[in-house]
């Protein structure tokens, strides 16, 4: 086991029992982290936590309807760091909560196009395939934009559900589903993309994104993304350990796709597929600076085609997801001391996984000043699509 200074989780057991070891083993964390989001959300909002809590309460009982043993396992962190689960709801919808209340006519501050950013986590994702590194290899992985403030309360959690694939992801202490990749070799790579559809609800985007890595065939986590409707629109890289890879842009009235171009595939938070009709004469990128961020990381990213091992094309990953054009709001963003505390964002981590060894490594902080460290497991170890009985999923229509 490899020492990483992100702290490392591994849970075990039914969903309940899995739920109680992270909360456990997270308690201090999730109380810095729901500490941190009181302050944010009535820096941003006017919100009290109580008012939080009561959003909260919906999405809990839409989650339960369409993803029980997912709730069960939340109830086990409540349990486990001894909160209310409305608290731990509030972290998984933390997203979609703030959406609405910026899209609020009530709400005390009313909706900017700064709100649609403070919405959607903004992120560089990318995939190297078929050629797009000179060893040979595929590699996946973002720069994770959030707000500063939660870098601290960053967890690398590996969950362990036999019969279901082995999870590995990297989440704010209490969520339970982000970012990551799993022992059947589906990899999950995410980004905000804003714009305000007034549609129907939709499930939080960190239950969609623990449904798909939870799939152990392709076809089914391609189902997940394709036939649940999210409440607000994101961005998912999914890729495989063959080879494949697939960007979907999607939102609450439908998906578009893209596929590498010769072998290397960056998304931003942009619609770069096209923009939706709903949006058509109004659309504004959630971030303006993910269109320069995008090209930049795509051509540092194609100098990974000359590496001749794995450590030059981490290193030459590392070099990319490190430009600074912009700064601070850059591929690898820093926080922007011209705005609030609660309101300034930075790369909180990066990561880039070898998806043909199963290697995960992450930066414990922004790229530019932090090395990659390869967490202590290999993603290829648990259950994998040679086992058949895993469970359809409940598509949401």
């Amino acid at each position: 086991m490899n020492d990483v200074s992100i702290r490392t989780v591994e849970v075990t057991g039914n969903a309940y029992e899995r739920g109680h070891a992270y909360g456990s083993a997270t308690g201090d964390l999730i109380n810095d982290a729901v500490a941190y989001y009181q302050d944010a959300f009535h820096v941003q909002t006017g919100m009290t936590w109580n008012d939080v809590k009561d959003q909260a309460a919906h999405w809990l009982r839409l989650c339960e309807q369409h993803a029980p043993e997912l709730v069960t396992e939340l109830r086990g962190v409540a349990d486990g760091a001894s909160r209310d689960v409305l608290d731990l709801m509030a972290l998984n919808a933390r997203g979609e909560i703030i959406y609405d209340a910026g899209s609020s006519p009530a709400s005390p501050n009313p909706a900017t196009e700064n709100d649609e950013r403070e919405s959607a986590d903004g992120c560089t994702s990318f995939v190297l395939t078929d050629g797009a590194s000179g060893d040979g290899h595929m590699y996946v992985g973002q720069n994770w934009d959030w707000r500063a403030a939660t870098q601290k309360t960053l967890v690398a959690l590996r969950v362990v559900q036999d019969p279901l694939p082995t999870v590995i992801m990297q989440v704010e202490a209490g969520q339970i589903g982000r970012h990551g990749v799993n022992s059947a070799g589906i990899a999950l790579n995410a980004n905000g993309l804003g714009g305000r559809f007034d549609s129907a609800i939709g499930l939080p985007q960190t239950f969609i994104r623990r449904m798909v890595l939870n799939q152990s065939e392709l076809p089914d986590a391609l189902n997940v993304l394709a036939r649940t409707i999210p409440h607000i629109a994101g961005n998912a890289v999914l890729s495989h350990s063959s080879g494949f890879s697939v960007d979907l842009e999607i939102t609450p009235h439908g998906i578009d796709w893209i596929y590498p171009d010769d072998g290397l595939l960056v998304h931003g938070n942009h619609f770069q597929g096209r923009i939706p009709p709903q949006l058509a004469g109004r659309y504004r990128p959630v971030s303006v600076d993910s269109l320069f961020r995008v090209p930049q990381a795509t051509k540092g990213l194609a100098a990974v085609r000359y590496a001749e091992d794995r450590s030059e094309a981490l290193a030459l990953v590392r070099a990319a997801m490190s430009d600074h054009l912009g700064y601070p709001e850059s591929v690898c963003t820093h926080p922007d001391e011209r705005r609030p505390r609660v309101r300034q964002w930075a790369t909180v981590l990066s990561s880039c996984v070898d998806l043909t060894t199963g290697d995960y490594f992450v930066t414990n902080g922004t790229p530019c000043d932090h090395e990659y460290e390869q967490l202590p497991w290999n993603a290829f170890d648990g259950p994998s699509s040679r086992h058949p009985h895993v469970s359809p999923v409940k598509a949401i229509r």
